[in-house]
């Protein structure tokens, strides 16, 4: 099909995350204002300098059958789980190409996904060398290759669904959830595909992970108060927390989801990228790529900076990157960025890395959906050098009345600046 400029529109929503085993009580949990971090229990856990962490809240291997979360890595768990609520929430009820009289249908050459994951199967390699290791070459699992693999989660999501149009896995680490939907947008505007599952997914819970951010000096070590550990913009924060979990949306064109009445959550507008080329694990300071990444949305999309409303934040809870990132956008937005309601859900997810993109892509949809925006928590005390409007403590009302736009920010180690913006339909 020759490329086109469709309209895309997300019309299915599904996650699990450190709040709650599906999107609608992850959603409940980030309006609640509530955290996912908490102590890191276990042996292998006990001499690490950071000893917190947001684990899931619903143990994905207790939710598949179990035949086929033996052959799953955590990470591509997790995404098949938000896969199917998303598939699901979009209304088709069964594979591609089968026929259904309650669900709609798609071809399975018109169907892709996309999942994204910063560092794959990072557990099961991790996990598979101990056995190697202390138990012999025979006792290692011949399913450890397909479950280490960056693209297994995107496979077997492909899988699920029976999409033929395309199985892709960006991989920008903490960019690559939104990179994934970006990345699918423009598979449906080119034409190659009507229907796309995308999303991020990471679970990287597991002490050579921890350890390696630990000595970095990026994680915080806020052990003994672990809900309040995550705190971006606040003078006291000292580094993020590592989360695990996926969020995955279900994108279609305009066109396809009115043909069969599907229900609309909101209008993908696009994406803009950049890179920073600055240092390989430390944000460019004066958010150069940042804003040219917002400023190659704005030019992408025609989007309009007073029609923004919201924006939710990579604010991963570093000393550097929160204050760059507002810099960023002060530089690209000017005045208009004193009206946008900025949410930094990680203080309550925690960061999911590869995941991160995805699952906050599902709490900006939701937010326009609901016009409302959730809260940033742990906030005790402003930093002088935030200069930005941050939903701080209670969820806060979004215009009520006519269009409105908002925008997810993702960045990662490497210098990926990945911006996407949505509006309501």
């Amino acid at each position: 099909m020759s490329p086109t400029n469709r309209t895309v529109v997300v019309t299915g929503i599904g996650a699990t995350t450190p709040l709650g085993g599906d999107s609608a009580s992850t959603w409940e949990g980030l309006l609640a204002g509530r955290s996912g971090v908490k102590p890191l229990e276990g042996e292998r856990f006990a001499e690490l300098p950071v000893r917190i962490a947001a684990r899931a809240a619903v143990d994905p291997s207790e939710v598949l059958p179990r035949p086929l979360a033996r052959k799953l890595d955590r990470s591509a768990q997790f995404a098949v789980i938000a896969a199917r609520e998303a598939w699901a929430d979009a209304g088709y009820t069964t594979p591609a190409g089968e026929e259904t009289e309650e669900g709609a249908f798609i071809a399975p050459e018109r169907l892709g996904t996309v999942i994204a994951s910063g560092i794959g199967g990072v557990t099961t390699l991790l996990d598979q060398y101990d056995v190697l290791k202390d138990k012999g070459v025979r006792r290692v699992s011949p399913h450890t290759v397909p479950m280490l693999m960056p693209n297994g989660p995107s496979a077997n999501v492909g899988l699920e669904v029976n999409a033929q149009a395309g199985v892709h896995t960006p991989v920008s680490a903490c960019a690559s959830g939104a990179e994934a939907i970006g990345y699918a947008v423009e598979m449906i505007r080119s034409g190659r595909a009507d229907v796309v599952v995308a999303g991020g997914t990471e679970a990287a819970i597991h002490p050579l992970p921890i350890a390696a951010f630990a000595n970095m000096m990026a994680m915080s070590k806020n052990n003994e108060n672990p809900e309040q550990a995550s705190r971006p913009y606040d003078k006291a924060r000292d580094g993020f927390v590592l989360g695990e979990g996926a969020g995955v949306v279900v994108l279609e064109s305009a066109e396809h989801a009115a043909a069969r009445g599907a229900r609309v959550y909101c209008e993908v507008l696009g994406q803009g990228l950049s890179a920073d080329s600055h240092h390989i694990a430390q944000p460019e300071p004066t958010g150069r790529g940042v804003a040219a990444a917002v400023q190659n949305l704005l030019d992408n999309t025609g989007l309009d900076p007073a029609e923004l409303v919201h924006l939710n934040a990579h604010a991963t809870s570093t000393p550097q990157g929160d204050t760059a990132e507002l810099k960023a956008l002060r530089k690209v937005l000017g005045d208009d960025l004193d009206h946008i309601a900025i949410s930094a859900t990680k203080s309550m997810t925690g960061h999911l890395l590869g995941g991160a993109g995805g699952i906050e892509t599902v709490a900006t949809v939701l937010a326009l959906y609901n016009r409302l925006a959730p809260p940033t928590i742990n906030v005790d005390e402003l930093d002088e050098d935030i200069d930005a409007d941050i939903v701080v403590g209670e969820p806060r009302k979004l215009p009520a009345d006519g269009p409105i736009s908002a925008i997810n920010n993702s960045f990662g180690f490497g210098g990926h600046n990945v911006t996407l913006a949505f509006r309501t339909v």
